[in-house]
């Protein structure tokens, strides 16, 4: 049994539980305060299905975007220190690439998302979707939380790319013979 990487594994799961619950909540907020699809905490507890499946929808594409930022930290763990001894230095430095990679996952995907859904929103002419949402149309709900969920799959590999140019990479000879030439 090799208990460093069990204790390793068990950090990474806990650190992916915590942007799992904390991120997507304070992503998810700012999403449907900028989409202004109003209190949706009321329209669930009235039993508004089309209110709940908007918000299911979001859910899954700022999930499909934040996880980045926990990959993304790992891999700053895992470049950082591997084979180092575990020190306050360590874990503050990695403290902060984390707060990076979470803080700039959570705007881009709170904006992207809502940037996305203002576009659509204004691209169908005639039909107000936060009203008809609001009043329990499923219809606009399913296609938004479903434009949400494709807007999330095809920015990720573009937020990937930004949060690991946070990272601390090392400088490549060929990195360098590019860059003088």
């Amino acid at each position: 049994m090799n208990l460093s990487l069990l204790l390793v594994g068990l950090a990474k799961a806990a650190f992916g539980i915590v942007v799992g619950a904390v991120g997507i909540f304070v992503a998810s907020r700012a999403l449907h305060r900028l989409i202004g699809s109003g209190s949706t905490d009321t329209g669930q507890r009235e039993g508004n299905v089309a209110i709940g499946v908007l918000k299911a929808g979001s859910l899954v594409a700022l999930g499909i975007l934040l996880q980045h930022a926990v990959s993304a930290t790992f891999d700053a763990m895992d470049l950082l220190y591997r084979d180092a001894a575990i020190t306050g230095k360590a874990i503050g430095r990695l403290g902060a690439y984390a707060g990076l990679h979470v803080g700039l996952s959570i705007v881009v995907s709170a904006v992207v998302l809502a940037l996305g859904t203002w576009l659509f929103t204004h691209l169908t002419r005639g039909v107000d979707e936060m009203e008809e949402i609001r009043g329990g149309n499923m219809a606009p709900a399913v296609v938004l939380a479903a434009v949400m969920v494709v807007l999330a799959l095809m920015t990720a590999p573009g937020l990937q790319m930004a949060l690991d140019g946070l990272l601390p990479l090392p400088t490549l000879a060929r990195d360098q013979v590019a860059g003088s030439a």
